[in-house]
């Protein structure tokens, strides 16, 4: 998601530069994990999440523990069965553990409910800070501005050229 707002960030302040000559254009950074700790609303929904993916992986994790037990009982009990009823145990053991693998993938997998409820929380916040940079990209001329919290490769760049507290004050939150 980072490197998603990274990019467009990117090619937004790159667009708004292209007439400039090559050697007019301005150059920034933020540091975006900076801007995300200073803003309140990102740590609500963070412990938001957390809670939410607390309360889910513990449905998941009864699910598992009752398949467990099955399993259990199934194991102690299975020399006075028959067949029939082996075959009948069985199967209630692997729909649970089915069960369980399906609302696991249903709250944590790569569309899941988690991933939704990320993408409902956090879009709010990544457009704000969006509209703040490119706002400053537009009243200063900026050409182009990086991630420094990224894996962007910066080996060095000047605390100068650092507008993440000009960001954090556009956004509200003035520093």
């Amino acid at each position: 998601m980072k490197k998603l707002l990274t990019i467009s960030l990117l090619a937004a302040c790159a667009l708004l530069g292209t007439s400039l000559p090559a050697s007019a254009q301005k150059f920034v950074l933020i540091d975006m994990e900076y801007i995300l700790k200073n803003v309140p609303a990102y740590e609500r929904a963070n412990e938001q999440l957390n809670q939410i993916s607390r309360k889910w992986q513990a449905e998941v994790e009864a699910l598992a523990a009752e398949a467990q037990q099955l399993y259990k009982t199934y194991q102690s009990e299975a020399v006075f069965l028959s067949a029939e009823q082996k075959t009948e145990r069985e199967g209630a053991i692997v729909a649970k553990e089915k069960e369980a693998a399906e609302l696991k993938k249903k709250y944590f997998g790569p569309e899941g409910e988690l991933f939704k409820k990320r993408e409902s929380l956090m879009t709010p916040i990544n457009d704000e800070i969006y509209t703040a940079v490119k706002d400053i990209c537009e009243a200063k001329g900026y050409s182009l501005v990086l991630d420094r919290a990224s894996d962007a490769g910066i080996i060095f760049a000047s605390p100068k050229i650092d507008i993440s507290s000009e960001v954090l004050q556009k956004m509200g939150y003035g520093y």
